[in-house]
C-alpha cells in the first residue's frame, strides 16, 4: 500500500483522468480488510481474504506431523519450528479479524506469505524426516571456538617488522 504522501505525489504526477493508486479497493469488502484488500503487491501471490485461518490450519498441520514422526523433542529442528508454530498460532487466534496486527507482530511479512512459510516449511519437514537429519547431526563431533574479539588474538595478522 502506498503511503498518503506517494499517492498524493502520483495524482499530482498523471493526468486527472488517470486511474487513481490504491492497495484497498472501496466497491469490495474482504471480511478482515477493511474496505477490502485487492492485492498484495507481489507477483503470483493473490490476496487471501481467510490467510489469518490459513495460518492457524497450515501452522497445526506442521505440529501434528512432527507429533505423529519420530522426530525427538530434543531435537533443536523440532524446538525451533514448535515454537515460531505457537506463535504464529495464537497470534492468529488472538487477532482473528486484523490481519495487519498479525503481520506486526509476526514481522515475516504479509499474512499470505506466512500461510506460504508454513507450506514451505511443511516440505521442508517431510524432507527431513525422509532424510533422518537429526541422527546425522547427533552422530556428529564438531568443535566450536567462540571468540567474541577476534582482533585481539591477532590470528592470520602479518605482524610489522
Amino acid at each position: 500500500m502506498l503511503s498518503r504522501f506517494a499517492q498524493q505525489a502520483a495524482r499530482r504526477a498523471l493526468p486527472a483522468r488517470a486511474v487513481n493508486f490504491a492497495g484497498f479497493s472501496t466497491a469490495a469488502v474482504l471480511p478482515g480488510y477493511g474496505k477490502g484488500k485487492t492485492s498484495t503487491g507481489i507477483v503470483g501471490l493473490p490476496a487471501d481474504p481467510d490467510a489469518v485461518q490459513n495460518i492457524i490450519v497450515h501452522y497445526q498441520a506442521l505440529l501434528d506431523r512432527m507429533a505423529a514422526s519420530d522426530l525427538p523433542e530434543t531435537s533443536q529442528y523440532r524446538v525451533d519450528v514448535e515454537t515460531i508454530a505457537n506463535y504464529r498460532i495464537k497470534v492468529a487466534k488472538e487477532n482473528p479479524d486484523d490481519p495487519d496486527l498479525v503481520e506486526d507482530l509476526c514481522q515475516c511479512g504479509q499474512v499470505e506469505e506466512l500461510v506460504e512459510q508454513a507450506k514451505d516449511e511443511m516440505e521442508v519437514l517431510e524432507m527431513y524426516l525422509k532424510e533422518r537429519v537429526w541422527e546425522q547431526i547427533e552422530d556428529s563431533d564438531i568443535d566450536l571456538e567462540y571468540n567474541p574479539d577476534p582482533s585481539a588474538d591477532h590470528d592470520g595478522v602479518d605482524e610489522e617488522k
